[in-house]
């Protein structure tokens, strides 16, 4: 009975330990996640928790419930949830072996022939005990960076490891990427995501963060995201951490944009014909320190959803992008800027 008793005393001793240990590694988690960017601290780990494109996840989440899952390529514009979606499938698919069957490669660093030859060869030969009908997935970000003699070896590998392997290749635009790799893969788009779905995003983190805002901050912060949910959270952040406020002025001071709200007079004095003022607005912003591709970038945004007749529109938006194409070939004065102000008064009274 002596024994039993000792026996019991000692299991008691090691569930202690263990427990604390247990509670002392939550809270350096949770130290861990206060200092992580917001960008990844609410990176989505499920489906369910991605922003936008609902149709092209429910696709995915489909093939993560089947199991057998193709090659695949997701091209969109940036932080639009291309690379979270592919970790998700990972996770669903591979759960607690998810580390040792999955390997992740930027190609913006890594994209020469030898990593095809090397990394993905070897990782694609490498023995993982899987559950049956799973396979090892090998994850290409910014695929459209790969060189074309990389892309070529690509091709004959993903036949080859078919069996054991599948590839995810998530890039800005798919074009870049070789037909022969494009016909191997399912093609998915991503589109940008809307102010309504961004705007919900970050209530919902400035609910969790307790950060002060206004409306009219949030909405800056859509305004400078222009449908890339990466982008809103940094400016979110950035802000936050700078002023401890997030409201318009301080948005547009961390992202150093020209104000819309100048923009947007600027444009209404040239839907009036008053060149003299548009041209004082136009002065002033140039006078900040202001680049023309800057300006002119937040002119487009301002025009688009500027409330003039939509003939109108079409021409100023028709100016602008003429003006744009001259600023990215060199021709980036004030009197390029002045030249813009004059062809829309002109396109307004006519």
């Amino acid at each position: 009975m002596g024994g039993e008793n000792d026996i019991d005393d000692s299991m008691d001793i090691e569930i202690l330990p263990s427990t604390s240990g247990y509670n002392v590694k939550n809270k350096e988690k949770d130290k861990k996640l206060n200092h992580l960017p917001w960008i990844e601290k609410y990176r989505p780990q499920v489906f369910s928790d991605i922003v936008g494109n609902e149709d092209t996840v429910s696709r995915l989440s489909v093939f993560a419930q089947q199991g057998n899952c193709p090659n695949i390529i997701i091209a969109g514009p940036p932080g639009v949830g291309k690379t979270t979606t592919i970790l998700c499938l990972a996770r669903i698919l591979l759960g607690p072996i998810f580390k040792e069957a999955v390997l992740e490669l930027n190609a913006s660093n890594d994209r020469g022939i030898d990593v095809v030859r090397n990394k993905i060869k070897m990782f694609a030969q490498k023995r993982v005990n899987l559950p049956k009908g799973k396979h090892k997935i090998i994850i290409l970000d910014e695929a459209d960076s790969m060189t074309a003699g990389a892309q070529q070896a690509l091709r004959r590998t993903m036949e080859i490891y078919s069996n054991t392997t599948r590839f995810a290749l998530a890039c800005n635009s798919s074009d870049k990427i070789i037909e022969p790799i494009q016909s191997r893969c399912a093609m998915l788009r991503y589109g940008k995501l809307s102010d309504a779905q961004i705007l919900a995003k970050i209530i919902d983190i400035c609910k969790k963060e307790d950060v002060s805002h206004t409306d009219d901050g949030l909405e800056a912060i859509v305004f400078t995201a222009q449908g890339d949910m990466r982008q809103a959270l940094n400016n979110l952040q950035s802000t936050h951490n700078g002023f401890n406020h997030v409201n318009s002025e301080n948005v547009f001071k961390v992202c150093d944009e020209p104000h819309p709200l100048l923009v947007k007079e600027m444009l209404e004095f040239c839907t009036e014909g008053n060149i003299s003022k548009a041209y004082g607005v136009m002065e002033h912003l140039w006078k900040m320190g202001y680049s023309a591709e800057d300006i002119i970038n937040n002119i487009f945004k301002v025009a688009k959803n500027l409330l003039i007749d939509e003939t109108l529109k079409l021409d100023f938006v028709k100016e602008i992008g003429i003006t744009h194409l001259g600023i990215v070939d060199g021709v980036n004065s004030l009197l390029q800027m002045n030249s813009l102000l004059a062809r829309l008064c002109k396109r307004a009274m006519q």
